[in-house]
């Protein structure tokens, strides 16, 4: 039963991809703009109503805020894009995943809020300047930090393959010599990994399953946070004008909050669409299984951050 709703994962997470492939989260794109665009005049007149004093103005505003995090990552995103692609190339717990998934989410909103107080407050921007600066700087930039991580996870995955590969060379030739020696034995050695033979034939899982540490942790956060939301700036730029920058910061990481639910719902789908798959193998094959599943993970990343990166430029 477990395996049957693991594998059950596998699927559905086929299906999503089939839907992106062929066009489906354009539509749901269209729809989530005009959205977006609604709820934007939400915030405006929370943000009026905070400035009037109207009572219960602040809990309105955080709550709209949250709603539009939420419709904000339902979009099509790099941050789900990395997330579930991290999610699906490295056997992460779930947990572990969520955790970065919930700090991305923060340090988008503090790099929105970081990004106008050093633009708006400091250099003097007016919000259409610190709006191209964010779409024609900060997009490209983090757009092309998630294509180097998929690139990393990439590399790190053919790495991985190589390393079974010259360890199964090693495995074999070092038996070959011993039945060299021992020809009075003619029997067909059949290994797995754990034939108890003495030799490597590879990396345990444990081995490949290991998160890497801290460089991981940062990329993923980085490659998040380096493309603020624009719903965040466009909030903190009219709360910094109307003298109430506080509340625009508080509504800006209920933003994150709510843009964190989705990524670790995307989190959750990695995890199981992985898990799903990987029941699927044989058990003695699982190890040999991960490090593909992260070239080919990393792989997709970058090449849709390209696509990404050539819509930006021709937008432009």
């Amino acid at each position: 039963m477990r395996r049957a709703f693991l594998i059950l994962g596998a699927v559905l997470a086929l299906f999503f991809a089939v839907f992106w492939l062929t066009g489906g989260l354009g539509v749901l794109e269209h729809w989530v703009v005009g959205a977006q665009r609604e709820v934007q005049s939400s915030l405006a007149a929370a943000v009026r109503a905070i400035k009037t004093g109207q009572p219960g103005a602040l809990a309105l505003l955080l709550s709209v805020c949250f709603g539009y995090g939420v419709l904000h990552a339902v979009g099509p995103g790099h941050g789900k894009v990395l997330i579930g692609g991290y999610g699906m190339g490295r056997r992460v717990p779930f947990w572990s995943l969520s955790g970065l998934s919930l700090a991305a989410s923060l340090a988008q909103s503090a790099v929105a809020v970081a990004f106008v107080y050093a633009g708006v407050a400091v250099l003097g921007w007016t919000r259409d300047a610190a709006q191209g600066v964010a779409e024609q700087v900060m997009v490209p930039v983090g757009t092309a930090a998630i294509g180097l991580v998929g690139l990393w996870l990439m590399l790190r995955g053919l790495r991985g393959i190589w390393r079974q590969q010259a360890a199964g060379q090693s495995h074999d030739h070092a038996h070959h010599h011993r039945d060299h020696h021992h020809s009075d034995h003619h029997h067909h050695h059949d290994h797995d990994e754990d034939c108890g033979c003495g030799h490597a034939h590879g990396p345990t899982i444990a081995e490949v399953e290991k998160i890497t540490g801290w460089r991981d942790a940062v990329a993923l956060v980085a490659g998040v946070a380096l493309r603020p939301c624009t719903g965040a700036l466009f909030l903190l730029i009219l709360t910094w004008q109307v003298g109430i920058g506080l509340a625009g910061i508080a509504g800006t990481f209920a933003m994150g909050l709510g843009t964190a639910v989705v990524t670790v719902g995307v989190a959750a789908m990695a995890v199981w669409a992985r898990e799903g798959a990987l029941a699927s193998l044989p058990v003695g094959q699982v190890g040999k299984a991960l490090p593909w599943f992260e070239a080919v993970a990393g792989a997709l990343v970058a090449l849709i951050a390209l696509s990404l990166l050539m819509h930006n430029f021709q937008a432009v």
